[in-house]
């Protein structure tokens, strides 16, 4: 995964919520349908397509998509 566009694409397209780039810094619960299983299936999706672990406490601790997608791209 290279950039937000292609995170957000994955948040719409396989967890299927409708949300854009402006959404990414939005608190997680301000997202329409968002819930613990969108959350942790995004976490599977992300470590398949990065070939890595993303720490879980941290996840969960994450207020945003964005702060998400950051986990998911740390080096």
């Amino acid at each position: 995964m290279t950039s937000v566009d292609e995170f957000v694409a994955i948040v719409r397209d396989e967890i299927g919520l409708p949300v854009t780039a402006d959404d990414i810094a939005r608190d997680l619960a301000e997202l329409p349908g968002w819930d613990s299983v969108h959350l942790l299936t995004l976490l599977l999706i992300m470590e398949r397509r990065t070939g890595r672990r993303i720490s879980m406490p941290d996840v969960l601790e994450a207020k945003t998509l964005e702060q998400i997608y950051l986990l998911a791209v740390e080096r």
